[in-house]
């Protein structure tokens, strides 16, 4: 067996990774792209924004109920078979969408779709921690992190410009309605599938390679270096005695529920206040995942080069995200789309940088090889439980109360996250202080040969 995974082969894993959960958002933004269709369709049913939030506030729910449960089968059946797993169900589930109406089948079929795309990221982190070096993780979880913000953007590109082609062209515009964003979804992602089935392997071990070490401060000790199946007590307790998993839940908490808040609500946003159309909206609400992938790849570059102190990146990103809050709910930005967008992409960059340390290079650091994907599913659900109140409570504070009031709610409710991640970077330095203070073990020396 060879020492060192192959370079080629960990560039194919990390292809693989991304173009696999690029996918998946592709059948996971069809929805806040398709919504002002939706809602034009079935305004004279009744529909409204209060109706199609409490679909997306539903598959949040068995989003956040998917992690914990999906979290631990990664670490007990692998990460490949949960990440193809979760990618042919979506595909089923969005064809379904399509063919469905009304809204009691949209929240049946949306909570289903959304259960089984959790399985998708825990079963990245669980491959990604067998494959690189702790003195990559958090540039390569940052690579990895753009697969969701890129991925994102793309589909809201990719979808937004379908919709503009029917916009401009009145032949077309009977052929691509809110179920060909659907199908169109769908369809994507199952070749997508297909090209990650032959190319992902679970471990370098299944092409013959050795597996990297973990992060030696993950929550096991060395056991942390071995991805044998244990049982679920056995993987959480040492989980809930480590003061910074719960810190990391808590921002993750915050966090999430003002990301969903923009990947659902931009475009009717942009729609509504900005005066952009359908299309443009939908298009111009990819600009949050564009600047916010950029900010994730700079925040994880310069974590590592800071050797892994994510609370010098984390605690001054939190504090400029609740200044970026501020701004956009004092600042009218009525009819000013670029001014609209400006403010959107501000409070992206200061959002994504902490965002996407918290289930990515954080989980596979606490959680090693044994765990990892766990603290990233339960990591997650604690997010996506605050991100319930994206969908249905946002929405009605939208329509009742105005969306500068909703985005003043998100402002003060990241004071909390602020306060978590100082008291996260305190006592992170002071553990890795600790660690650089320990003696290491003297190497054997040679045995003398006479000469």
């Amino acid at each position: 067996m060879s020492k060192h995974p192959n370079r080629n082969w960990q560039i194919m894993t990390l292809l693989s990774l991304f173009l696999g959960y690029v996918g998946y958002y592709i059948c996971r933004s069809n929805l806040a792209v398709a919504t002002p269709l939706l809602l034009k369709e079935y305004a004279e049913a009744g529909i409204t924004k209060t109706d199609i939030g409490t679909v997306a506030s539903v598959g949040v729910m068995l989003y956040a109920l998917g992690k914990i449960i999906n979290g631990y089968l990664a670490d007990f059946l692998g990460g490949r078979l949960m990440f193809l797993t979760g990618m042919i169900a979506s595909v089923l589930f969005s064809i379904w969408f399509g063919l469905a109406g009304g809204l009691t089948l949209f929240v049946i079929i949306w909570a289903g779709n959304r259960f089984f795309q959790s399985m998708g990221w825990v079963a990245l982190v669980k491959t990604a921690s067998r494959w690189f070096p702790v003195q990559w993780h958090a540039t390569v979880m940052a690579v990895l992190s753009l697969s969701f913000l890129f991925g994102d953007a793309f589909a809201r590109v990719y979808l937004g410009r379908l919709i503009m082609l029917g916009e401009s062209d009145s032949s077309l515009s009977f052929l691509i309605d809110w179920r060909t964003i659907f199908f169109i979804s769908a369809g994507t992602l199952g070749l997508i599938t297909v090209f990650v089935y032959f190319s992902l392997k679970s471990s370098p071990i299944d092409v013959g390679l050795e597996e990297p070490e973990a992060n030696p401060l993950n929550v096991y000790g060395a056991e942390g270096n071995h991805a044998q199946r244990i049982s679920i007590a056995e993987v959480l307790k040492p989980l809930f005695a480590s003061p910074l998993f719960w810190l990391i839940c808590i921002m993750n908490f915050s966090l999430t529920l003002v990301r969903e808040t923009f990947n659902f609500w931009t475009p009717t946003f942009l729609n509504e206040v900005a005066k952009f159309e359908i299309g443009q909206a939908a298009v111009g609400s990819m600009l949050f995942p564009l600047v916010g992938g950029c900010s994730a790849l700079l925040a994880g570059i310069t974590s590592d080069r800071l050797k892994g102190r994510h609370g010098r990146v984390i605690l001054p990103s939190l504090i400029l995200l609740v200044l970026s809050l501020i701004l956009l709910t004092t600042i009218d930005v009525s009819g000013k789309p670029y001014l609209a967008l400006t403010l959107i992409s501000l409070v992206a960059f200061f959002l994504m940088a902490p965002y996407s340390f918290l289930s990515g290079v954080m989980a596979i650091d606490l959680g090693g090889k044994r765990g990892c994907s766990t603290v990233a599913g339960l990591v997650d659900s604690a997010g996506y439980l605050g991100a319930i109140l994206s969908g249905h409570t946002v929405g009605m504070i939208a329509e009742y109360y105005g969306w500068r009031m909703a985005f003043g709610g998100l402002a003060g409710i990241c004071c909390t996250a602020v306060i978590a991640g100082l008291i996260y970077w305190r006592i992170q330095e002071r553990q890795m202080n600790l660690a650089q203070l320990l003696p290491t073990e003297p190497e054997p020396e040679a045995p003398h040969v006479p000469q």
